[in-house]
């Protein structure tokens, strides 16, 4: 298989690339009657859009979606939906110089391997162009969630380069709090820690000046999932969640819960106890005092919020000279023209939303096709 498809309830197939025409979505498995409109797209969309502030690509897209197929009178159809975004402002130019030049830190050398050919023009399909599509599929799935069980999902800026945030209670972040200073001005790194928001912006634009790039971290919860999601060994949640993370360019790691810092725990500080919860009709519901456990056991949801992050490379074009070689394994040096972001994690943030968003889309519809009516 290609590899260009993802899910199995709710599955996304996605085509594109960063100077083609344009990037398509197909989603199979939406359940019909969902509200979906151009608008409801183009909120996450503007939140990834190139050109949004100083801090990102000044790459003017507009990334106006067109709903193909699967939307009749402002609803879900139930069958296939066809989103396609096209792409309006490649300059393809700036790659004419290094298209026999391996770019350090990209996948040209590894695309050659693999096909023996290769879209040169701002990296062909392995560029992060091609989010665009997972985007607007995590629209409808963030839809799906919402309708079936009140599920949201929330990401925001954690770290860029040695500066973190201090976000103590992560399920109570809302889409504001990222969104928007308290002043009402936008907050264009969306970190939620305010003061931090702008260190975060000080250091970017500092590495940008000095014609480099800083990597980080993006947190993400979903908060509202109801216990029972996630299938046994394979299929786990939180493995199709890292998969899904994974699959997106530049990330480097992925951890959830206490993630890689159990490391140092005792089984006695790791452990979160249960407690029953009485809800007011007399069904008593299972908790845990703690969230080490990041709202997966098992591999299965345990109805506490899912918190995950993902740690991002730094933007490996860079306008500085710096040494590769040829296709041909000359000797060469080479400074990326075009326009990149100094540090990916402000728009890092719905993409990431997006794919945690398709996967509890897809494991709730499988879910709810295991369980008797």
């Amino acid at each position: 298989m290609a590899g260009n498809s993802f899910g199995q309830a709710f599955r996304i197939t996605t085509a594109g690339e960063s100077h083609g025409p344009g990037n398509v979505v197909i989603i199979d498995g939406c359940p019909s009657g969902i509200p979906l409109s151009v608008e409801d797209l183009l909120v996450d969309l503007n939140r990834r859009r190139p050109g949004q502030s100083h801090l990102v690509t000044q790459r003017q897209e507009s990334d106006a979606p067109e709903i193909l197929a699967g939307v009749f009178e402002g609803r879900t159809t139930g069958t296939s939906l066809a989103i396609l975004v096209r792409n309006e402002d490649q300059r393809s130019r700036d790659y004419n110089d290094i298209k026999d030049k391996y770019r350090p830190g990209h996948a040209d050398y590894t695309y050659d391997a693999k096909y023996g050919f290769r879209d040169y023009r701002g990296g062909g399909r392995s560029s992060a162009r091609e989010t665009v599509a997972r985007v607007a599929a995590g629209v409808v799935a963030k839809k799906v969630i919402a309708e079936a069980f009140g599920g949201t999902v929330v990401g925001y800026v954690k770290q860029v380069g040695t500066v973190v945030a201090r976000v103590e209670e992560p399920e109570k972040v809302t889409l504001n709090d990222v969104e928007t200073f308290p002043d009402g001005t936008p907050n264009i790194v969306r970190c939620p820690d305010v003061q931090r928001a702008h260190e975060m912006i000080e250091l970017i634009e500092r590495v940008r000046k000095e014609q480099d790039s800083i990597g980080g971290v993006s947190e993400i919860v979903a908060n509202n999932v109801p216990a029972g999601l996630g299938e046994p060994v394979f299929d786990k949640l939180k493995a199709d969640l890292a998969k899904a993370l994974f699959s997106l360019p530049a990330v480097l790691g992925v951890e959830y819960g206490t993630g890689f810092a159990c490391a140092t725990q005792r089984g006695s500080e790791h452990n979160d106890e249960f407690f029953a919860e009485e809800n007011g009709t007399g069904v008593r519901r299972i908790l845990t005092r703690t969230n080490r456990h990041g709202g997966m056991l098992g591999g299965i949801s345990s109805g506490m919020p899912i918190v995950m992050r993902a740690a991002i490379k730094p933007t490996s074009s860079l306008s500085r000279e710096q040494k590769t070689v040829t296709g041909e394994g000359e000797e060469a040096t080479i400074r990326t023209k075009g326009r990149h972001d100094p540090c990916l994690l402000p728009r890092f943030v719905p993409i990431g939303e997006a794919m945690v968003a398709i996967v509890l889309a897809d494991h709730y519809l499988r879910f709810r096709g295991q369980r008797p009516a």
